[in-house]
């Protein structure tokens, strides 16, 4: 099981998408990196940030951040812990989550809603990550 947020998860998410037919496919044409900020809530205490790349369908590099200055992305997403759990597995579409403003963006928008598919497959290779939310390791 993989602890999220955590280094480890995040590095797993991009080797998923670079063993990924269907997400190359998707997500071809895309340019831009993502910081994920996971807020605190009830169910996690702290603030974590992820960094994810991609890059014309593939996941160049991905990490745990100390801050999103640490490396500044194209786009950025935040929302509370409980939120990703919901779009990590699969029970708030990401764009839906955007739109509702359950998910925080900073970057175009536009952007984002021309690739569905590559949002999709992202979700989909999520779901094949063990996944802890608990915090500790069971």
């Amino acid at each position: 099981m993989l602890k999220f947020p955590s280094d480890e998860w995040i590095k797993e998410l991009s080797k998923q998408l670079n063993e990924s037919a269907d997400y190359e496919r998707s997500a071809k044409d895309w340019e831009g990196d993502f910081a994920f900020i996971v807020e605190p809530d009830e169910a996690y205490p702290q603030t974590a940030y992820l960094y994810l790349d991609l890059f014309h369908g593939k996941s160049p590099s991905a990490g745990i951040l100390n801050s999103v200055d640490e490396k500044p992305a194209k786009y950025t997403l935040a929302a509370p812990f409980s939120a990703w759990r919901k779009v990590i597995e699969g029970k708030l579409d990401p764009i839906q989550g955007m739109m509702t403003r359950k998910l925080k963006l900073q970057g175009d928008m536009m952007q984002i809603m021309r690739y569905p598919k590559a949002a999709k497959e992202i979700i989909a290779c999520c779901a094949k990550i063990p996944t802890d939310f608990d915090g500790h390791h069971s």
